[in-house]
């Protein structure tokens, strides 16, 4: 396809960007220019498409929404159906980590511990050992492993009750979102005790004509501690290529053997987080010589004894920052969680926190009904309004604790390559599910000037029109995302010149 033909738009943008941006490309020009002089700034301000300009020309179908505002003042700048309400995605996030730095506080860490029901004598302890979760997402095996080695450091070398677990500082759900298919990895279970992003590791490689070696692990850098919590048969067929049952507290999965080749691995989703979590530590502290006996998980979260040995995450900022960088879902479900928690309100499902978030978005930026069923924008059923969205980002300040964590977003040139050296300046969340684009955040212009943006594209219909399986990879649904991601890098290539202070 011609470029020209098809983005207009951008080879005009360009002219304004070397004049707003450029400079350092012409070093060592001759005195007297062979190029006309250039046309005054305002020229270039004047001549750029509108946003209605920039949206019929995007090519892709479905509903568009946009609010741009002075970071600082609130006030909206530029709009387009700035109250239509869509999908947020994973724009949510950023929702989300405002909630919980409001409830819990940028200092606040999430803790796992072993704790010790009775005495311990002689290396020896007369009771229950309770590993007792604090909600952390960010739990990876390296980290059980430390404390594995830190409970050898006690002394303890034996124990006359079991390894129980205690999951209740968070509720127990299954996944995140049930409309997904089984074996995405970003739908995992929620758990008070959660590993590896609750997610396990199948790996396969062929051993001879039609015959693998499988392995199913929890593995990070330094270790792969296999788990039997979940295991993989291989099955003749085509489709599906994945299914999954429930076999007493165990995950049970297939897969097709036309899908393997000679060898891989991919990462498939925890559904019973307390169960592969023990079944790890087991493995673990067995590898320094203290053997558990696995027991009934504990209820409750108030768990009495002695503390024998803690974990603490990164405090919350970081553990954010990491949220919105690589757009965790179990992170944002854990923190959303947990923040509602602290406020003593109802958090026994996603549906009920979700809704107190939307109740505090509501009362604490003014925002006019907004929706979420749940923290990490999975669900397709959260409502969401750019000028919502435009006055949390505005409202919390243009230098916010929010903008301090955001991801840097580089906007691209007409031959598509990164613009890295722009001294313009965005920092934003995406957001991205199946015929659903979104991107909200701050700009920074080459003069200084702080703008706060929202951009909120969808397709509903053609969503809803696809079935669970087809949900991974839409027909159509790449092509949609580019057609998206273009209009949102015009629209940011627009502002950053005709906004510039």
């Amino acid at each position: 396809m011609d470029k020209g033909a098809s983005h207009p738009s951008r080879r005009l943008f360009l002219g304004g960007l070397a004049a707003s941006f450029g400079g350092a490309a012409f070093a060592g020009a001759p005195e007297t220019s062979i190029w006309p002089a250039p046309r005054p700034v305002d020229w270039t301000k004047r001549t750029l498409p509108s946003i209605d300009d920039l949206i019929a020309r995007s090519g892709f179908a479905g509903k568009t929404g946009i609010a741009l505002a002075d970071a600082h003042t609130g006030q909206i700048i530029e709009a387009h159906s700035p109250l239509l309400a869509q999908p947020p995605a994973s724009v949510t996030k950023a929702i989300t980590a405002l909630y919980a730095l409001d409830a819990l506080g940028a200092g606040f860490r999430f803790r796992t511990r072993l704790i010790a029901t009775g005495p311990i004598l002689n290396g020896r302890l007369d009771g229950d050992l309770i590993l007792a979760g604090g909600g952390d997402p960010t739990l990876e095996t390296n980290a059980l492993a430390d404390m594995a080695t830190r409970l050898k450091a006690t002394g303890l070398r034996e124990i006359t009750g079991r390894l129980r677990v205690a999951e209740g500082a968070l509720p127990q759900l299954p996944l995140i979102d049930p409309s997904q298919p089984d074996h995405v990895g970003y739908n995992p279970a929620i758990s008070g005790l959660n590993l590896n992003f609750n997610r396990v590791y199948f790996e396969w490689k062929q051993a001879a004509e039609n015959a693998y070696d499988v392995a199913m692990d929890a593995r990070s850098d330094r270790y792969r501690p296999r788990v039997t919590v979940a295991d993989m048969r291989i099955e003749d067929r085509d489709l599906p290529v994945f299914t999954y049952a429930n076999f007493g507290g165990r995950d049970r999965w297939t897969v097709a053997r036309s899908a393997l080749g000679r060898e891989g691995g991919r990462w498939l989703p925890v559904r019973h987080p307390g169960a592969y979590t023990a079944e790890v530590f087991q493995t673990l502290a067995g590898a320094h010589g203290i053997q558990l006996r696995r027991g009934d998980p504990v209820p409750g979260s108030s768990i009495a004894g002695s503390i024998l040995v803690e974990h603490s995450s990164e405090d919350l900022r970081e553990v954010l920052r990491q949220m919105l960088r690589w757009s965790t879902n179990i992170t944002a479900e854990a923190a959303g969680l947990s923040a509602t928690g602290a406020r003593s309100l109802n958090n026994t499902s996603l549906e009920r926190s979700g809704k107190a978030m939307a109740d505090w978005l509501g009362a604490t930026y003014g925002a006019n009904r907004p929706s979420f069923v749940d923290h990490s924008g999975l669900g397709d059923a959260s409502r969401l309004t750019p000028r919502d969205m435009v006055h949390a980002l505005t409202n919390a300040g243009a230098e916010s604790a929010l903008r301090g964590i955001l991801k840097e977003i580089y906007m691209r040139d007409y031959d598509g390559e990164t613009m890295r050296d722009s001294t313009t300046k965005i920092v934003a969340k995406t957001g991205t599910l199946n015929f659903v684009s979104t991107l909200a955040g701050y700009i920074r212009t080459a003069n200084g000037r702080d703008l706060a943006f929202a951009i909120f594209s969808s397709d509903i219909p053609h969503r809803n029109r696809l079935t669970r399986a087809e949900r991974e990879r839409p027909d159509g649904g790449r092509a949609w995302s580019r057609r998206a991601r273009a209009l949102q890098n015009d629209l940011l290539l627009r502002w950053s010149i005709a906004y510039d202070a």
